[in-house]
């Protein structure tokens, strides 16, 4: 069972992505506004990872589920984005299981309770 849905802003072709544990937005459905990943993240108890800032601002008016992994890595080619997904993807899985937001960022990652 997934427990980590992928926003449409991130590339669905990351190999990291196509595991059970994670569910795309892009194969869910076209153009889902932030409220309808919410709820569906909401009804599935799935953390939602994502480089919208507005999933981190309206998690902290809520109690989880869902959680939010808020990327705030900038703007890196798909082969950086990979390696770096693939070297921090251990911690931020073991951490998203403690924090209701992870801020991820190239030098640390920061939870918030």
């Amino acid at each position: 069972m997934a427990r980590f849905l992928i926003d449409a802003n991130l590339p669905s072709r990351l190999v990291l992505w196509h595991h059970a544990d994670f569910e795309l937005v892009a194969n869910l459905g076209e153009d889902w506004p932030d409220s309808q990943v919410w709820d569906y993240a909401q009804k599935n108890n799935l953390t939602i990872v994502t480089k919208d800032a507005d999933f981190s601002e309206r998690i902290m008016l809520s109690s989880p589920p869902p959680r939010v992994v808020l990327l705030k890595i900038g703007n890196l080619r798909i082969v950086e984005l990979r390696a770096f997904l693939l070297r921090v993807w251990p911690q931020i899985d073991q951490l998203s299981a403690q924090y209701k937001l992870l801020i991820v960022k190239q030098a640390t990652i920061e939870g918030i309770v």
